[in-house]
């Protein structure tokens, strides 16, 4: 970790150099704004976002900042481990198109809705925004969605095959997010606040009415991207107990019943969401945009790319991150970029020469190619200080949304 201050705040990298200069400036932008507190924690995974950089952390007294928070709010990770210690290619490749068949990826969502019982709980107050997108949100509840949202099967150091998935909260977080982030624009203009428009960083205090209702519908957005993940993930448990257990009826007439799979209790961590925590004897609001809670002995997630290793970690801790760590490997350049300069045939070849079921079909893919991302073992290198591994966990297949 090493600090720079070329403005009010210090900002502390856990990078061994500056990311892209654009990350940089986003970063100096937080740490000028008038109710951002102590410092700014950028983690080893950053990159440009909007308004915030991907794997920044911000703490701010009295006020949230939508923009901080993101349009995919309670994007995370969830991770299952099961009893199995073997799978083979055929298995798998079969278990694989099941999935497909019961978790709609991409743009695609279900034909009915989901049932009421899957969502969460109204926690008292007003939901204006998610009471207009609950019909929309029952048939996208249990989906996957696009970009660098994944499902993939692993194999632990342990031993064990494990099943992690990267999901959001789907259309109903980008609705919350853009409606309130617009309305923090116009009160701030109404204000005449200091805080530059071109930094797309516009606050809401949370005492204020606007604030408290973006606050309850940032947290039920959370606790819909949970919901989601939860219900994809029964259900791909349930496609590994349909492959293994009463599998098919033998020579002799009889039925080969397998012993049942066992799965351990969801492993769950969000990465774009804001919380009120104390840290260095004040209640702030932290920001965490594609960064994860680190709290000591809190049990996390920290993916790799598309054929590359993946992490279960356990936080340490470390006040200077804000107990926060990386929420993944991070991009090293943009979906456009990757797309035009990345070649098809290498990227493919690699990850065949893996053995890994990927999702790498044309040229559109190449966005979430591995050379797209940093390399996950430096990520993990810079930040010892902010997590332990408990589990290495490498790719067997994979499903892109």
């Amino acid at each position: 970790m090493f600090v720079t201050k070329n403005g009010n705040l210090p900002i502390k990298y856990w990078l061994k150099d500056l990311p892209e200069q654009g990350a940089v400036d986003q970063a100096e932008n937080l740490g000028d704004l008038p109710f951002a507190f102590r410092h700014i924690a950028i983690m080893p995974d950053t990159h440009q976002g909007y308004g915030m950089p991907i794997g920044g952390v911000m703490a701010t007294k009295d006020v949230i900042v939508p923009n901080a928070v993101g349009v995919d709010i309670g994007c995370g990770m969830c991770a299952v481990k099961t009893s199995l210690t073997e799978l083979d290619q055929d298995t798998l490749k079969k278990i694989m198109g099941e999935i497909r068949k019961v978790v709609p990826v991409g743009f695609a969502h279900h034909e009915e809705r989901q049932d009421e019982k899957f969502m969460p709980g109204w926690a008292g107050g007003e939901y204006p925004i998610i009471h207009n997108e609950q019909y929309p949100a029952k048939k996208q509840l249990g989906t996957l969605g696009g970009g660098n949202h994944f499902i993939e099967i692993q194999k632990g150091d342990d031993g064990h095959i494990w099943i992690m998935i990267h999901s959001g909260s789907r259309n109903l977080g980008y609705k919350v997010a853009n409606h309130y982030n617009e309305l923090a624009k116009e009160l701030n203009k109404k204000w005449h606040t200091a805080v530059d428009p071109k930094w797309e960083l516009a606050f809401l205090p949370t005492d204020s009415e606007e604030g408290q209702d973006y606050i309850r519908e940032m947290q039920y957005c959370v606790e819909f991207a949970l919901a989601n993940r939860k219900l994809m993930m029964n259900r791909v448990c349930e496609v590994f107990r349909d492959a293994f257990e009463n599998s098919g009826v033998q020579e002799d007439g009889g039925i080969d019943v397998r012993p049942g799979i066992v799965f351990s209790d969801l492993i769950n961590i969000a990465h774009n969401y804001a919380s009120l925590e104390n840290h260095f004897g004040k209640n702030v609001w932290v920001h965490r945009k594609g960064a994860t809670l680190a709290r000591e002995g809190t049990i996390g997630i920290i993916p790799g790319s598309q054929g590359t290793k993946s992490y279960i970690v356990e936080g340490l801790g470390n006040p200077e991150s804000f107990m926060s760590c990386s929420h993944g490997a991070g991009r090293t350049m943009s979906r456009k970029k990757a797309r035009e300069e990345l070649d098809l045939e290498t990227e493919k070849k690699r990850l065949d020469d893996l053995g890994v079921i990927h999702s790498i079909r044309n040229k559109k893919d190449l966005d979430e190619a591995s050379s797209a991302y940093k390399d996950i073992n430096e990520v993990m290198d810079n930040q010892k200080d902010l997590v332990n591994v408990l589990v290495e966990l490498t790719p067997l297949a994979v499903i892109k949304g």
